[in-house]
Protein backbone atom coordinates (compact mmCIF):
# COMPACT_ATOMS: atom_id res chain seq x y z
CA UNK A 1 0.00 0.00 0.00
CA UNK A 2 1.18 3.37 -0.97
CA UNK A 3 0.19 6.47 1.29
CA UNK A 4 0.20 9.90 -0.62
CA UNK A 5 -0.61 13.09 2.05
CA UNK A 6 -1.08 16.43 0.05
CA UNK A 7 0.19 18.74 2.93
CA UNK A 8 0.98 21.47 0.61
CA UNK A 9 -1.70 22.04 -1.77
CA UNK A 10 0.70 23.85 -4.03
CA UNK A 11 1.40 20.66 -5.26
CA UNK A 12 -2.39 20.24 -6.50
CA UNK A 13 -0.47 21.99 -9.83
CA UNK A 14 0.33 18.71 -10.36
CA UNK A 15 -2.90 16.73 -12.20
CA UNK A 16 -3.81 13.87 -10.15
CA UNK A 17 -1.14 14.02 -8.15
CA UNK A 18 -1.73 11.31 -5.85
CA UNK A 19 -2.40 8.97 -8.98
CA UNK A 20 0.97 10.18 -10.09
CA UNK A 21 3.29 9.52 -7.27
CA UNK A 22 1.62 6.18 -6.57
CA UNK A 23 2.24 4.78 -10.02
CA UNK A 24 6.04 6.32 -9.93
CA UNK A 25 6.35 4.49 -6.25
CA UNK A 26 4.30 1.15 -7.77
CA UNK A 27 7.66 1.43 -10.66
CA UNK A 28 9.93 1.47 -8.45
CA UNK A 29 8.82 -1.28 -5.99
CA UNK A 30 8.23 -3.89 -9.19
CA UNK A 31 9.98 -6.94 -9.07
CA UNK A 32 11.97 -5.58 -5.93
CA UNK A 33 10.19 -6.07 -2.99
CA UNK A 34 6.70 -5.79 -1.54
CA UNK A 35 5.71 -3.28 1.27
CA UNK A 36 4.17 -0.39 2.01
CA UNK A 37 5.09 3.34 1.94
CA UNK A 38 3.89 6.78 2.86
CA UNK A 39 4.81 10.27 0.71
CA UNK A 40 4.49 13.26 2.27
CA UNK A 41 4.26 15.68 -0.28
CA UNK A 42 4.48 19.44 1.88
CA UNK A 43 6.34 22.63 1.85
CA UNK A 44 10.11 23.80 2.13
CA UNK A 45 9.94 25.04 5.86
CA UNK A 46 8.76 20.98 6.56
CA UNK A 47 11.18 19.69 4.72
CA UNK A 48 13.77 22.34 6.15
CA UNK A 49 12.46 20.84 9.96
CA UNK A 50 13.16 17.11 9.01
CA UNK A 51 16.34 17.65 7.61
CA UNK A 52 17.48 19.64 10.96
CA UNK A 53 16.07 17.17 13.13
CA UNK A 54 17.23 13.50 11.44
CA UNK A 55 20.13 15.07 9.09
CA UNK A 56 21.66 18.61 10.98
CA UNK A 57 21.39 20.16 8.15
CA UNK A 58 19.27 23.42 8.47
CA UNK A 59 18.21 24.05 4.69
CA UNK A 60 15.23 22.34 2.52
CA UNK A 61 15.78 19.60 -0.07
CA UNK A 62 13.89 18.05 -2.55
CA UNK A 63 13.20 14.73 -1.09
CA UNK A 64 14.23 12.69 1.88
CA UNK A 65 14.13 9.36 2.51
CA UNK A 66 13.27 7.63 5.79
CA UNK A 67 13.57 4.03 5.85
CA UNK A 68 12.09 2.27 8.20
CA UNK A 69 13.27 -0.22 11.01
CA UNK A 70 13.27 -4.15 10.04
CA UNK A 71 11.07 -4.45 13.05
CA UNK A 72 8.19 -2.25 11.07
CA UNK A 73 7.53 -5.07 8.63
CA UNK A 74 5.90 -4.36 6.09
CA UNK A 75 6.59 -0.73 6.17
CA UNK A 76 8.93 0.38 4.24
CA UNK A 77 9.39 3.97 5.02
CA UNK A 78 8.77 7.31 4.11
CA UNK A 79 9.27 10.26 1.62
CA UNK A 80 8.79 13.87 2.08
CA UNK A 81 8.97 16.17 -0.79
CA UNK A 82 9.46 19.93 -0.25
CA UNK A 83 7.18 21.63 -3.13
CA UNK A 84 9.19 24.90 -3.67
CA UNK A 85 12.38 22.91 -4.07
CA UNK A 86 11.17 20.91 -6.24
CA UNK A 87 8.75 23.30 -8.85
CA UNK A 88 12.54 25.78 -8.76
CA UNK A 89 14.37 22.95 -10.01
CA UNK A 90 11.89 21.70 -12.50
CA UNK A 91 11.50 25.41 -13.73
CA UNK A 92 15.65 25.50 -13.48
CA UNK A 93 16.25 22.38 -15.41
CA UNK A 94 13.54 22.90 -18.13
CA UNK A 95 11.38 19.93 -17.13
CA UNK A 96 7.56 19.48 -16.37
CA UNK A 97 6.93 19.40 -12.54
CA UNK A 98 5.05 15.93 -12.47
CA UNK A 99 8.18 14.42 -14.57
CA UNK A 100 10.41 15.91 -11.21
CA UNK A 101 8.15 14.35 -8.77
CA UNK A 102 7.83 11.04 -10.67
CA UNK A 103 12.10 11.05 -10.56
CA UNK A 104 12.32 12.26 -7.26
CA UNK A 105 9.56 9.65 -6.06
CA UNK A 106 11.51 6.54 -7.76
CA UNK A 107 14.92 8.10 -6.17
CA UNK A 108 13.35 8.00 -2.82
CA UNK A 109 12.04 4.36 -3.09
CA UNK A 110 15.10 3.65 -4.26
CA UNK A 111 16.48 4.86 -0.64
CA UNK A 112 14.16 3.12 0.94
CA UNK A 113 15.24 0.00 -0.20
CA UNK A 114 18.61 0.43 0.48
CA UNK A 115 20.13 1.98 -2.60
CA UNK A 116 22.43 4.65 -1.96
CA UNK A 117 24.54 7.13 -4.49
CA UNK A 118 27.52 7.88 -1.90
CA UNK A 119 30.30 6.71 -4.16
CA UNK A 120 30.51 5.73 -7.86
CA UNK A 121 29.71 2.67 -8.36
CA UNK A 122 26.44 2.34 -6.65
CA UNK A 123 25.52 6.10 -7.52
CA UNK A 124 26.61 4.75 -11.40
CA UNK A 125 23.57 1.52 -10.57
CA UNK A 126 21.06 3.49 -8.92
CA UNK A 127 21.04 6.23 -11.58
CA UNK A 128 20.90 3.26 -14.30
CA UNK A 129 17.77 2.11 -12.40
CA UNK A 130 16.13 5.41 -12.16
CA UNK A 131 16.76 5.59 -15.95
CA UNK A 132 14.98 2.23 -16.75
CA UNK A 133 11.88 2.78 -14.18
CA UNK A 134 11.21 6.26 -15.24
CA UNK A 135 11.55 5.25 -19.49
CA UNK A 136 8.93 2.37 -18.51
CA UNK A 137 6.94 5.31 -17.01
CA UNK A 138 7.19 7.60 -19.97
CA UNK A 139 9.72 9.91 -17.87
CA UNK A 140 13.08 10.90 -20.03
CA UNK A 141 16.16 10.64 -18.76
CA UNK A 142 16.74 12.60 -15.64
CA UNK A 143 20.36 12.70 -15.73
CA UNK A 144 20.95 13.79 -19.65
CA UNK A 145 22.91 16.24 -20.97
CA UNK A 146 21.91 18.62 -17.86
CA UNK A 147 23.47 16.25 -14.70
CA UNK A 148 20.71 16.59 -11.77
CA UNK A 149 21.49 16.33 -8.24
CA UNK A 150 19.26 14.46 -6.21
CA UNK A 151 18.99 14.55 -2.50
CA UNK A 152 21.64 16.31 -0.30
Amino acid sequence: MIEVEVEDEAWREVAEVETLVTSAAEAALEDRTSGDLAVLLTDDQAVRDLNSRFRGKAAPTNVLSFPASQTAHPHLGDIALAHGVCAAEAAAQGKRLADHLSHLVVHGVLHLLGYDHEADAPAAAMEAMERDILSRLGVADPYGQDRVHVGS
